[in-house]
């Protein structure tokens, strides 16, 4: 235990000690300067996510070698450590039994249709408000007047706190007035998908600095290829032929549209191409790997979405605050939302946007099934291009307009067939 204690106050000094600016002017410029790039600003937070995961892995392979559930009380403590390390596993069985006595009819086809329409305008009205407003945030000038530049956002973390944040507290109103299932996955299980989950959207964030939005949304449709694969590594599945086939179609329309269409508010140089490439394959190989794990942790736990949304936010908060207070990310963000208020207004619009739009995703699958809500979100990736495009005035050549085509056409295919095979 004492050796978990010094890890963690190790952990926690490290990040604190690099990004602390005091100090002399030489440092706080030479430090300033690392953090201008991203791979800097990856690891640290990299480093303040390991003051939880590292003693935590430690006190769990701890409690569990002692079988502390077998030898400690039922006091308000132990019950606590029992939920985050153990969950009720003895308890599957009747959870099992229980979702079988409660499956009822369908519903009535009218109220299927309204209640298809009723997720599809709150999904398109999510996502394309939150894309809008994502693009607006990292990448156009705060402050900027005829005499003053003005500054850009730079704190993708603090964004996806705020969005964290607003999202724990809209599932925990609704865990308060909603009846749930009873809940047996440990507690720290959600931890997993909640880091791959933040540390996706901070790639997100961290890619708008360098490709248009048009680009990642694109970007964004290929990664059922990673998704394939994680599943494979994850679950162990297997993949039909057309499969293959719609992923090596996205590839190849991906890649006309970026290597035909750049960002008219980024100087072209190789260097932000590469970054913004990798940032890309970083977002879509963590924001695979959070799916594939939320996937097994509904079959084997049969939690509710309400529950998945409340823990996987849950952890989120708790490492993005850790990782904050140690860099001083909050004092930062607070001091910029003083200099320009209407920053606030946007984090907040956007961090609404994000919690309505997870209600509304859990929603469609759990009601119409997996095909569906793909179907509404590939519609509304093309809905963001164009909305982007129009609004910001990204540039599309012919060549370009041919690889969306060319990967939307692969999408519609894969669902088509996924169709004909039910």
């Amino acid at each position: 235990m004492m050796a978990i204690g010094i890890v963690t106050i190790l952990l926690g000094l490290f990040p604190y000690i690099i990004g602390s600016e005091e100090g002399g002017d030489e440092n706080n410029k030479m430090f300033a300067g690392i953090m201008d790039f991203w791979p800097a600003r990856l690891c640290i937070n990299i480093l303040g996510y390991g003051t939880f995961f590292v003693p935590g892995y430690f006190l769990i392979k701890y409690l569990r070698g002692i079988n502390y559930n077998d030898r400690t009380g039922s006091g308000c403590f132990s019950n606590f450590i029992k939920l985050c390390v153990f969950g009720k596993e003895n308890d599957q069985i009747i959870v099992d039994e229980g979702i079988k006595k409660t499956v009822t009819d369908e519903p009535a086809n009218y109220n299927r249709g309204f209640n298809l329409l009723f997720c599809f305008v709150g999904l398109q009205g999510s996502y394309l408000t939150w894309g809008v407003l994502q693009e607006r945030i990292m990448k156009h000038q705060y402050g900027e007047t005829a005499t003053d530049k003005g500054e850009l956002f730079t704190n993708s973390q603090f964004l996806v706190f705020v969005n964290r944040i607003l999202a724990l507290a809209i599932s925990g109103i609704v865990l308060l007035l909603r009846r749930q299932p009873r809940h047996t996955a440990p507690l720290y299980k959600y931890s997993y998908c909640s880091m791959s989950n933040i540390m996706s959207s901070w790639f997100q964030y961290e890619a708008l600095k360098f490709v248009s939005f048009p680009t990642q949304v694109l970007a964004k449709a290929s990664k059922v290829i990673p998704v394939m694969l994680m599943g494979k590594v994850v679950s162990k599945k297997t993949y039909e032929y057309y499969e293959y086939i719609t992923a090596l179609m996205i590839s190849v329309g991906v890649s006309l549209f970026l290597l035909t269409n750049s960002d008219s508010s980024k100087p072209s140089s190789k260097v932000t191409t590469v970054s913004g490439v990798i940032l890309l394959i970083g977002y879509m190989l963590f924001d695979s790997f959070t799916s594939n794990w939320q996937g097994e942790l509904f079959s084997k736990y049969k939690m509710s979405s309400i529950q998945m949304m409340a823990g996987v936010n849950l952890f989120s908060c708790i490492l993005t605050s850790l990782s904050l207070i140690e860099q001083g990310g909050f004092f930062s963000a607070s001091a910029f939302m003083f200099r320009h208020p209407d920053f606030v207004f946007h984090a907040v619009i956007l961090s609404i946007c994000s919690a309505t739009g997870q209600l509304f995703i859990f929603h469609t699958i759990s009601s119409f099934g997996a095909v569906t809500f793909v179907i509404i979100m590939t519609m509304r990736q093309g809905f963001a291009i164009l909305l982007s495009c129009l609004i910001y005035r990204h540039p599309v050549t012919l060549t370009g307009l041919l690889g969306i085509f060319v990967v939307f056409s692969a999408l519609y295919l894969r669902i088509y067939a996924n169709q004909r095979k039910r």
